[in-house]
């Protein structure tokens, strides 16, 4: 019994954990607390920061409320549509398509803007269980956090 009740307070020990760090979100699905956001769970609209090491492949980023000093949004949200997985062309077609977005959200043209465009799209791996998402996201190219949503901003 007295294992058993051990696991048991392990397994609720994470489970709270769990609940602490994950970002909290409003009714509306914003977040207004920090905390981890699963990479595959990002929304439009969504403000975080660079991941503490950078790595070719991540499952989760600091997400901040985007009243908060952060240094990306996710401006865009969307599945790619082709059967096959383009392994030499995913990152040039994902960018593509997040420039193409670009305006519509931050109410400028890409060229003209102070803000640069980072995309997060699918791997081998993640394609192959049916992963299609591609995240859009800016952040300011002099290196500052940005402050505020940037939609509609025009910068």
């Amino acid at each position: 019994m007295n294992r058993f009740a051990a696991y048991l307070l392990a397994a609720l020990g994470f489970g709270i954990y769990g609940a602490m760090t994950n970002v909290d979100r409003d009714d509306s699905g914003a977040i207004v607390g920090g905390g981890t956001l699963d990479a595959f769970q990002i929304h439009l609209g969504d403000c975080f920061d660079d991941p503490d090491a950078y790595a070719d492949e991540f499952s989760s980023l600091p997400g901040v409320p985007c009243t908060e000093p952060h240094d990306n949004e996710a401006y865009a949200v969307f599945d790619l549509t082709m059967s096959s997985y383009p392994e030499y062309d995913i990152a040039e077609i994902s960018e593509a398509s997040c420039i193409e977005r670009f305006p519509g959200y931050v109410g400028r043209d890409y060229e003209s803007s102070s803000l640069d465009v980072v995309t997060m799209y699918p791997s081998p791996e993640s394609w192959a269980q049916s992963d299609r998402e591609v995240v859009c996201a800016v952040y300011d190219m002099s290196g500052n956090k940005l402050v505020g949503s940037v939609k509609d901003r025009g910068i």
